[in-house]
């Protein structure tokens, strides 16, 4: 009996991100950017994009495009617009 052929993922990813060509590189980097910038939208509302809820305090109003450029080229960012500014204190 033999062992079964193990894949290791880990490797498998690290080279496929290796070989990969910049546009898959940029689209990751643009999905990963824009859930974050989405994500900071939810928090700020109360709620998430969409849902219904008593604890929301602002809405989105669309977004704002901008280019970013990085060391891997110009990616498209969608910046959420909200109706009502708002401050955030961070912690720095």
């Amino acid at each position: 009996m033999t062992a079964p052929h193990i894949i290791d993922p880990a490797g498998l990813l690290g080279q496929a991100l290796t070989d990969a060509s910049p546009d898959l590189m940029r689209h990751l980097l643009s999905t990963v950017i824009n859930s974050l910038l989405s994500a900071e939208a939810d928090a700020i509302c109360g709620a998430e994009y969409g849902a219904v809820s008593p604890d929301r305090v602002n809405s989105r109003n669309g977004y704002r495009h901008r280019e970013l450029d990085t060391r891997i080229g110009t990616i498209d960012v969608a910046v959420p617009k909200l109706r009502r500014i708002c401050c955030v204190s961070r912690d720095r």
